[in-house]
């Protein structure tokens, strides 16, 4: 009713002094919307009420998929100086193009590295993208990942290697391939997000690093399939050393090994992992032919410190 005006009188007046109990965010929204109201005394009285309500409460309304219009345009006329809402800003689906630009203008450069690095913003917000690419602020290699949006169907050949990888059923395997390979990047970045364990385990080997990294802040994704990752010799050394630097798996010492044996892994992980492999394991990577020959030694060399000290 408020959106489309036929809310009766006596119901913008509630809102106006607060007398009708709201989350905060409900608040700013209606208030906003009354700001604008063709009587005069209700906008007022609605004006003057959203000078008692805290940033936090635009901000929160912002995020909101169904924010009406005119909130994005009250807030960018009185608020987008604030970097929470220039943030909310961003992270609103429904923000016009125009504010989304004159807010990552308003963000530091931390706060614009932060937001080319999320992929799930990203996933969202494609177009996000090609406004971050105006920023200073990005390095070079933040810019040739957000170029990457601009790509279309994956590389079949890796596709396909990676879908009969991941899935056993044939059938099944034609009919993730045949649906990836339709998918733009964007899409495909959602879907490793979203979707399954066999669909993430196709996209960690995806052409587009975009992709890959998104499967790798994908909430859904478990240790177990990491651990799996680790040992995946096809996957990019970018991602192997993603995963050495991700917390949530520091700890978990199936991923160190499995890091350390795959000779993929960039050396300076794999000899700042090797501290940390048990004797046995220490032993087989010792005379481990696939490995780089410096770990290798490295390994033999931790190995008789070992034993010796026994």
């Amino acid at each position: 009713m408020f959106r489309t005006g036929r809310a009766p009188v006596e119901r913008k007046l509630a809102i106006c002094t607060g007398m009708v109990p709201l989350e905060p965010a409900d608040q700013a929204e209606l208030l906003v919307i009354l700001s604008k109201d063709s009587d005069s005394r209700i906008a007022e009285r609605a004006s003057n009420a959203l000078t008692a309500l805290p940033i936090s409460a635009f901000a929160a309304a912002l995020v909101r998929s169904d924010a009406a219009p005119q909130l994005f345009e009250y807030c960018r006329e009185h608020f987008i100086d604030h970097s929470e809402i220039s943030q909310a800003f961003i992270a609103s689906v429904g923000c016009p193009i125009n504010i989304l630009i004159d807010s990552v203008v308003r963000l530091s450069p931390d706060e614009v590295k932060a937001i080319a690095d999320d992929m799930g913003l990203l996933s969202m917000r494609p177009e996000l993208g090609a406004v971050l690419l105006t920023s200073t602020a990005l390095s070079m290699d933040q810019r040739r990942l957000l170029e990457e949006l601009e790509q279309g169907a994956p590389d079949m050949d890796v596709l396909s290697a990676a879908v009969k990888d991941a899935e056993e059923d044939a059938e099944k395997r034609l009919s993730l391939l045949q649906r990836l390979s339709r998918m733009s990047v964007t899409e495909r970045m959602q879907l490793a997000f979203k979707g399954g364990r066999e669909e993430r385990m196709a996209l960690i080997r995806d052409s587009a690093r975009l992709v890959q990294r998104a499967v790798m802040q994908s909430p859904k994704l478990t240790e177990r399939e990491v651990e799996g990752f680790a040992s995946i010799t096809s996957l990019t050394e970018e991602v192997l050393r993603l995963i050495s630097t991700m917390r949530s798996f520091r700890k978990n010492y199936t991923i160190a090994r499995n890091l350390c044996f795959n000779p993929k892994t960039p050396i300076d992980v794999s000899m700042h992992l090797l501290p940390r492999i048990l004797t046995p394991d220490l032993r087989t990577l010792s005379t481990n032919k696939n490995v780089p020959e410096t770990l290798r030694s490295f390994a033999q060399k931790t190995f008789r410190q070992r034993t010796e000290a026994r």
